[in-house]
């Protein structure tokens, strides 16, 4: 278990990277050189040689190696990304970049994403440096750029260029796993992720014929485009079920006692009630429209129109991702992707599965640990180039009521106090030991 210090650095920590402001904005518009030296400080007064490390000045990234007890040991690469979304003042009960301390609670934006796990593996890190603790096998620390746009300055430019620097690394593991989320009958259910859907970011192009207003026009680029956004928004994707996500609802049904009939899969969450929240965003491929672009004045008919959607897809399922987005945009409507990234799978029967579970038992007795499939994607998606499988850990215990999905990029992003220290305790636990 974590001393005094190392919990008052866990929460010290999270405040500090909190005001270093570092809003990515997209396109590049974005400064971590300031968190990342931050980081940097904090891992070389533990005794380490961090290497700071950029492909456009300013979108720093940091990278350190903790020698373990075995050698012959695989390596394993612990990462977190130092950029966050953008946030408005006015918005906010609490100034998303005061880091402020309230009530328990550290508030600031990336407080859950993901500031809290970059601050606990430093505490962890430099607790070890204090009691003379090493793990047993080599940890790789990163801590990225460009996490919350393209990946292109931090973990792309990582994985693309310092490839030598995660020598040895099989396994990795970073954000959104092992929260404790309540389902308001009395269980804690804790879901670590073994998985990643898939990222498609897409652009899409209707051209038409350019005109006046006033003209019937039967070639119009924005009606054109408007009804392929149309057909996108109201498509019912079928059911497909990755090893992952066939885990997850068994465990589930096994939790509340159900029989897991997966071949009706939307009658068994329902029976799953609230858990059901966990699952139902990876049980199919998705594509939302997002944005749309076109003309420049109300009585022009521009000759063309852009729309961006942001499209998910489960492991084997991108070619019928493709398909589907063919037939759904039709042949007035071209699309590509601007974004994509792997749909990933990892094991849920492997033993660091296993090391993860246990962790979280051993501070959460009772604790119902499940694994899960992230709707969304991290930076594991650019580790996984370099042969690296990665499950979400970044471990936090969280009152009833505290809805730790919602705060994701939301308002009022926050995180308590006692869960900092538990996240500390129990990321200690499992690597040392992993």
């Amino acid at each position: 278990m974590a001393d005094e210090q190392t919990r008052d650095e866990v929460v010290r920590f999270t405040s500090d990277l909190i005001r270093i402001d570092t809003t990515n904005r997209g396109g590049g518009d974005c400064r971590e050189r300031p968190a990342a030296e931050y980081a940097a400080e904090r891992l070389a007064e533990a005794g380490l040689d961090p290497v700071l490390l950029e492909r456009v000045p300013g979108r720093t990234n940091v990278v350190a190696r903790v020698e373990g007890t075995d050698p012959s040991a695989d390596a394993l690469l612990v990462h977190g990304h130092l950029d966050v979304v953008p946030a408005e003042p006015a918005d906010w009960t609490v100034h998303p970049f005061s880091g402020e301390v309230r009530d328990g609670v550290v508030w600031g934006r990336g407080a859950v994403d993901m500031k809290n796990m970059d601050a606990m593996i430093l505490a962890v890190v430099r607790d070890w440096a204090r009691r003379g603790i090493r793990p047993r096998r080599d940890l790789v620390v990163a801590f990225t750029a460009d996490e919350e746009a393209s990946a292109e300055d931090g973990s792309g430019f990582l994985a693309d260029r310092h490839a030598d620097l995660f020598e040895g690394c099989t396994e990795g593991i970073s954000e959104s796993g092992a929260f404790t989320f309540h389902d308001g009958a009395g269980r804690e259910i804790y879901p670590l992720a073994a998985g990643e859907r898939g990222t498609g970011w897409l652009r899409l192009t209707a051209r038409g014929r350019a005109g006046h207003g006033s003209k019937v026009n039967r070639e119009n680029a924005v009606t054109r485009l408007a009804a392929a956004v149309t057909r996108i928004g109201e498509h019912t994707w079928p059911t497909r079920l990755t090893p992952t996500v066939t885990a997850a609802l068994t465990e589930l049904a096994a939790v509340y006692g159900v029989e897991p009939d997966l071949t009706d899969v939307d009658a068994l969450l329902e029976k799953l009630g609230p858990a059901a929240k966990l699952v139902e965003a990876t049980v199919r491929n998705s594509a939302n429209p997002t944005m749309l672009d076109a003309g420049y004045k109300v009585n022009v008919i521009p000759g063309e129109a852009v729309a961006h959607v942001d499209g998910r897809f489960l492991a084997g399922a991108e070619d019928e991702f493709r398909t589907t987005l063919d037939a759904l945009t039709g042949p007035d409507v071209d699309w590509e992707f601007v974004h994509r990234e792997r749909a990933l799978q990892a094991p849920v029967d492997a033993p660091l599965f296993a090391g993860m579970r246990a962790a979280v038992e051993e501070f959460a007795p009772g604790a119902h640990v499940v694994p899960y499939c992230m709707s969304g994607g991290t930076d594991a998606k650019q580790f996984a180039r370099l042969g690296i499988t990665g499950y979400g850990f970044s471990p936090l215990k969280l009152p009833e009521g505290f809805d730790y999905q919602a705060l994701f990029h939301g308002v009022d992003e926050r995180v308590p106090v006692a869960a900092l220290h538990f996240g500390a305790d129990v990321l200690d636990r499992f690597l040392r030991t992993a």
